[in-house]
């Protein structure tokens, strides 16, 4: 729900709002969703989700029109709701270290590249392999710590 509403970032209705979470949750089209689908997350939205987060002032709702939109205080977590190409492409990064790397220590092995032993070739694609993971690690790390204490419940179970 606060996803969808951070991508739109304008007010929509609680019945479009339930479409496109139902969609996402069964892997389908809107216009593929049955109402038994409709209704399951209508519902669950309505006398739960919505009403909850209009509480905690990460939404507002007004329940006479149905219109739902992201409060002025979601701006605290629209860190957490980033878009797909904020996000760094670690496969590419991977995949273009192993695509170069095999070139480089194939040229070195037919002696293309006579200064670089296969040694050391080898070596400089492990190492430019562990500099990615690490990178990607410290990312990771950092983007899991940024967590707000306000957004962790801290009710006992």
């Amino acid at each position: 729900m606060l996803y969808y509403l951070n991508q739109i970032d304008e007010e929509v209705t609680i019945g479009e709002l339930a479409d496109e979470v139902a969609a996402w949750e069964n892997e389908v089209d809107v216009e593929d969703l049955s109402s038994q689908q409709r209704k399951r997350v209508y519902v669950s939205l309505y006398q739960t989700h919505v009403p909850k987060m209009d509480d905690a002032g990460i939404v507002e709702y007004d329940s006479d029109s149905g219109v739902v939109s992201l409060s002025d205080q979601a701006v605290d977590i629209s860190a957490y709701l980033s878009r797909e190409e904020e996000r760094r492409p670690w496969q590419q990064y991977y995949l273009a270290i192993a695509i170069v790397g095999g070139l480089f220590y194939g040229a070195v092995a037919l002696g293309l590249i006579g200064a670089v032993s296969q040694f050391i070739a080898g070596l400089i694609i492990i190492v430019a392999f562990a500099v990615t993971a690490i990178g990607h690690l410290i990312t990771t790390q950092r983007r899991s710590d940024e967590f707000s204490s306000e957004l962790i419940d801290k009710r006992e179970p």
